[in-house]
């Protein structure tokens, strides 16, 4: 059994499939398993596929219901130890990475994460760096790469499988679940891992209310009990009150904000009393 298995999910993105393609199977590193998840495209992918068929260790290309169903298809099918996606458009940093990493792989931890380029029309960006602990403050606002990340595969049959009711958010649930609510271990491997295609929807700004609302979906589902207190001490420690506070040291100024404060009080709702 090799102990990777890396799965590309793609729809309809044929340049982007060979391109992540190729960057697998010219890896220095040779034992892994290669299994591509393609949604039954019509624009030449299955083709693409075929071209590289020796290659490839298992593919079906049918129509799915979206990106984290063929990904969960993709899982299901995976016998490594570890699984990582590397979708449609996406590539390996270098063609060694893998032999770079494959060894600090072992029974200590569950999730492997390293860093990334973002691409955007093949060109690289900087590289975006991750931090070493990993906490809710941190998923509150971001989140990992599943591009550079190593995710052991018993992970999904031990908690859940990918949302498939979400569109974007689904690999955030998983990660912000696995470590803030079940405290897998986890290891930062302070590489860049992947070239990250940022032209996919988590990028897109039309999907950013979207993104919020599954987001809050899973905050009242795992972490209701404490996300309002969180979120009120996340704006007391926000540099926006940390300014007023700066502010208020200063008579003059202060004196200045509290009456432009009187006069916009008076066009809103009087604050009610909780008693």
């Amino acid at each position: 059994m090799s102990k990777i298995s890396i799965i590309t999910v793609n729809y309809n993105e044929k340049e982007g499939l060979e391109k992540t393609i190729k960057s697998v199977i010219n890896q220095s590193w040779k034992d892994f398993e290669f299994i591509i998840i393609d949604g039954g495209s019509t624009d030449g992918s299955k083709d693409v596929i075929k071209k590289y068929q020796d290659k490839i260790s298992f593919w079906i290309s049918e129509p799915d219901a979206g990106i984290y169903n063929a990904m969960n298809k993709g899982i299901r099918a995976s016998k490594g130890e570890f699984v990582i996606f590397m979708n449609g458009g996406d590539c390996f940093s270098n063609d060694s990475v893998l032999e770079e990493i494959t060894p600090m792989l072992n029974d200590e931890f569950d999730v492997y994460y390293g860093d990334n380029y973002n691409s955007r029309h093949d060109q690289h960006k900087k590289i975006i760096k991750y931090p070493e602990k990993l906490d809710f403050t941190f998923f509150y606002y971001r989140t990992i790469s599943h591009q550079s990340t190593f995710i052991r595969k018993k992970l999904f049959d031990e908690h859940f499988y990918y949302n498939e009711n979400f569109k974007v958010s689904s690999d955030w649930e998983f990660f912000v679940y696995t470590h803030c609510y079940k405290n897998v271990p986890y290891k930062y491997l302070n590489k860049v891992v992947s070239v990250f295609d940022c032209n996919g929807i988590s990028y897109d700004p039309k999907f950013a209310k979207i993104i919020q609302e599954e987001r809050n979906q899973t905050y009242q589902k795992y972490f209701s009990a404490f996300i309002s207190q969180y979120e009120n001490k996340i704006d007391f420690n926000s540099k926006r009150f940390q300014h007023f506070l700066h502010i208020k040291q200063h008579k003059i100024t202060w004196l200045i904000l509290k009456g432009v404060m009187n006069l916009l009080l008076l066009f809103i709702p009087k604050l009610k009393k909780e008693y």
